[in-house]
């Protein structure tokens, strides 16, 4: 039987990716006075800058602003002002500031399933950024555990797992991304309750999920649907 939930925090708990997306258009605004940004390989060549730096600088805000600025210089042939570099700077510093905003309904639903389970937050990103997060959210007295990482794969899940003595199929995790929150639990033997976001990054989109994963998992609308949704995963797991 399920013993242990895990909760993402961007985008599951809290807003995040709208504000990247802000400052994605500024980085586009600040680009188009040097290139034309209806070429594809402008979004293309930001999005392979951010990849290739997710090994050097990790997830969040910080590096999001260096892959902006090595982008801008690369595909500017170096013509960028430092002007505009500093405008780019400016804008990923937004990101780093931006108020928490919970989505609606999200502490009852957590408060619900910590009736009967053990929760821990399960987070990945910018240790400071995301510490910082936390704590303005006023959701870290739910949690049994936090955990912020630089990477949701099965290796962090079975280091949470081991420090709670279980096994992955006393485990199930609420998130929006398929890819961090769901694919790795499921492909060790845990659980998956999916709450999709209205945007997410590319990069997140990708994963190998299918029609063979889907008895170990369930997707919600909001918030309110996660309860109901980790009680059938329970009648599942004992079954």
């Amino acid at each position: 039987m399920l013993r242990l939930i895990g909760f993402d925090g961007d985008d599951t708990l809290w807003h995040s990716e709208g504000y990247y997306r802000d400052a994605s258009a500024r980085f586009v605004e600040i680009i188009g006075r040097y290139v034309d940004v209806s070429d594809t390989h402008v979004q293309a060549g930001m999005l392979a800058t951010e990849r290739r730096n997710l090994k050097l600088f990790g997830y969040g805000a910080k590096g999001m602003t260096l892959s902006m600025v090595e982008t801008a210089i690369a595909i500017t042939e170096g013509r960028i002002s430092a002007a505009d570099i500093h405008h780019l700077v400016e804008a990923g510093k937004t990101v780093l500031q931006h108020p928490v905003e919970l989505l609606p309904g999200v502490r009852d639903a957590v408060a619900k399933v910590a009736e009967h389970h053990e929760v821990v937050l399960i987070t990945k990103g910018d240790l400071f950024h995301q510490e910082k997060k936390v704590a303005q959210s006023g959701l870290a007295d739910l949690f049994h555990r936090i955990e912020i990482v630089s990477e949701k794969d099965i290796a962090t899940y079975r280091r949470v797992l081991a420090e709670f003595s279980l096994e992955p199929a006393q485990f199930a995790m609420v998130g929006n991304s398929l890819r961090s929150d769901i694919e790795p639990v499921i492909r060790m033997g845990g659980w998956g309750v999916h709450m999709p976001y209205h945007v997410t990054w590319e990069h997140e989109m990708e994963n190998g999920l299918g029609d063979a994963d889907a008895p170990r998992m369930l997707t919600v609308e909001a918030p309110d649907g996660i309860p109901a949704a980790i009680a059938q995963l329970v009648e599942r797991s004992a079954m």
